[in-house]
């Protein structure tokens, strides 16, 4: 049986009163996607731990620039630690099997968040967890550059959020606006 633990830490401390429940419901989140996802069969039987930060719009614009290429801050940024489009069996391999392999980061920019949920009409809640899922996915070598992966992607992310309870993210009319600051 494959197994998960979430690192989490709150970087900032302007996520501090983001929602209640808030550890709960992103290691759920991150954990149901995990679950659902497609993974190589050479996961069975082993650990994984994924580290999910909290930080502010300053760190991702600095980790977006330097890895990315890109001066500004977004919302989520992924660091898969495993390529599973170049997978290869073996690279499990370098790791004991009493220790969590790490299967990467995933990073969220608290105002930028708070900003689309503004302009979109969202709870934080919700769009947190959608984030959570879809940098969840991108650990798992999803992607939505060209359009069958993007469909497939966001076909899951909408499977994984409904079956938490959550409204699909894509759909502008489900959404329900109770941000909370």
């Amino acid at each position: 049986m494959i197994k998960l633990s979430i690192n989490l830490d709150k970087a900032s401390s302007k996520w501090k009163r983001a929602f209640p429940l808030m550890r709960g419901k992103i290691e759920q989140a991150a954990s149901c996607a995990f679950m659902q996802a497609k993974k190589p069969a050479a996961f069975k039987r082993r650990a994984f731990e994924i580290n999910i930060i909290l930080t502010d719009d300053t760190n991702v614009q600095t980790l977006n620039k330097n890895y990315r290429g890109k001066n500004k801050p977004t919302n989520v940024l992924s660091f898969p630690q495993i390529n599973l489009q170049k997978f290869r069996r073996t690279e499990l391999d370098m790791f004991s099997r009493k220790e969590a392999i790490p299967l990467g980061d995933i990073v969220l920019a608290f105002q930028t968040i708070r900003a689309e949920c503004v302009k979109q009409d969202k709870s934080l809640e919700n769009h947190v967890i959608h984030l959570i899922v879809h940098g969840t996915l991108h650990l798992l070598g999803y992607d939505h550059m060209r359009v069958r992966e993007a469909e497939a992607m966001e076909k899951l992310e909408c499977d994984i959020l409904a079956a938490l309870g959550y409204p699909d993210p894509y759909d502008e009319k489900s959404h329900i606006k109770k941000i909370k600051h």
